[in-house]
């Protein structure tokens, strides 16, 4: 009995002496992540650049999926009615059936080589959507939950649209995802295949439109977008509200059907894609071994993951990063697809094996919540490092020489960073202060 008591009190002893190593190493962290002012620089630079809404110096358009991940930083430089109402112009574009466009632009401007379509409701624009993606009504939604919680207006919610108030609206486009591009075999949402969270399908030609040569598939990315819209639309319901749907249970089974098709017990891994009928593959080409970076963290975000095997991904994704000279987290695959297999973007170049801040910085956000601040931290590190020297936010990066490319002020990369930023300021202070 008295050994027993002696093992208890050493169990005791040991675990209050991890809590406090852990508890010094953390402060440590937090004041070197206060004192490391370069993120004030590029915190200061990104608010200058979101005082627009198109994607970037190279882009005419406002993409939502680009919005999605800037919007706090806008609402940091803007009215909140001129970014609410940049949003409801989307809901103004949307379809009879629910879908909701990727990009809208200036009439004068719309010469993108796009299938435009137009609104009564804002003549003086036009807008289009890439049929090979299935994340749109995602971050549309998702981008409303973001404008609520920095503004607390809970009024768009109310706006009506064409007889037909916001709120109802998101409900329309989520149930377009369920009636259009539901897998009743896989019970997951299914889009084109892509490359991770990419929208440009293998085969030669017009890469963003649906075709006779299109494979349909299922990927970890377009799942995670649609499991973090919905825990976004039950989380700003209306009091009072009815939904039309059980959106919670939708939710749930999303991740049950996610866990046993899309993850990879065996490789703690998410599998690339899961196909309705064949590959766009050879089939000798083993499309397993690559990693999803992109579709990774944002499976982290949806919740899907248990914390040892969020240490795991983030432990591959760096992993893959340091095989590659200039890599970070953010290279979206990796190795990247062999040309011949996916002659529509040949290896290292923009979504294949490109690395792109504006999925890796969100590793900030997937991690801290889990207590990985300091991870997230040194992810984060190379990152900010290039966007300093480099004096711009730039679309992507090659891995190889490590040159920037793309649009020179790509304005996600800029929202993805003052977010995955004020993120670990938050965290730091909250450690200091304890």
């Amino acid at each position: 009995m008295k050994n027993s008591f002696i093992t208890i009190a050493l169990s005791v002893i040991c675990s209050a002496s991890t809590v406090f190593a852990q508890s010094s190493k953390d402060k440590a962290v937090a004041k070197n992540i206060l004192e490391d002012h370069r993120l004030d620089t590029i915190q200061q630079r990104a608010l200058v650049l979101l005082k627009g809404f198109s994607a970037g110096t190279s882009y005419n358009e406002v993409w939502i999926r680009d919005l999605n991940t800037f919007i706090k930083g806008s609402l940091k430089t803007q009215d909140k009615n001129t970014v609410k109402n940049v949003l409801l112009m989307f809901f103004k574009f949307q379809g009879e059936d629910g879908n909701i466009v990727d990009g809208l632009v200036d009439t004068a401007k719309a010469k993108g080589g796009y299938n435009y379509r137009y609104s009564k409701l804002l003549p003086t624009w036009a807008a289009h959507k890439n049929t090979v993606e299935t994340d749109q009504e995602s971050s549309l939604v998702q981008a409303v939950k973001k404008y609520i919680d920095v503004t607390g207006d809970t009024s768009i919610l109310q706006e009506v649209i064409a007889g037909k108030k916001v709120i109802r609206r998101m409900e329309d486009a989520m149930q377009y995802l369920l009636n259009e591009r539901w897998s009743d075999q896989y019970k997951l949402v299914k889009g084109a295949t892509t490359i991770d969270w990419g929208d440009v399908q293998p085969e030669s030609g017009w890469g963003v439109a649906i075709n006779k040569e299109t494979k349909w598939a299922i990927d970890i990315y377009d799942n995670a977008m649609f499991a973090i819209a919905l825990r976004d639309l039950v989380a700003i319901k209306p009091e009072g509200y009815k939904f039309s749907k059980n959106w919670p249970a939708v939710a749930a089974n999303l991740k049950k059907q996610v866990r046993r098709y899309l993850w990879s017990e065996k490789s703690q891994k998410y599998i690339p894609h899961l196909y309705l009928q064949k590959s766009p593959f050879t089939p000798t080409f083993n499309e397993s071994k690559i990693l999803y970076s992109g579709g990774s963290i944002c499976a982290i975000l949806a919740g899907f993951n248990t914390l040892p095997e969020i240490k795991q991904i983030n432990q591959q994704l760096r992993a893959s990063a340091a095989k590659e000279k200039f890599a970070t987290i953010g290279m979206t695959v990796y190795p990247p697809y062999p040309a011949k297999q996916f002659p529509n973007m040949h290896p290292y170049i923009y979504q294949n094996a490109g690395d792109w801040t504006w999925f890796g910085g969100r590793i900030a956000e997937a991690l801290t919540p889990f207590g990985l601040a300091g991870d997230a931290y040194e992810d984060l590190k190379p990152m900010i490092t290039r966007t300093i020297v480099h004096r711009g936010f730039y679309e992507w990066y090659n891995v190889q020489n490590g040159e920037p490319k793309g649009s020179g002020d790509f304005r996600g990369e800029a929202g993805v960073l003052f977010d995955a930023i004020t993120i670990l300021k938050s965290w730091a202070k909250q450690q200091l202060s304890n």
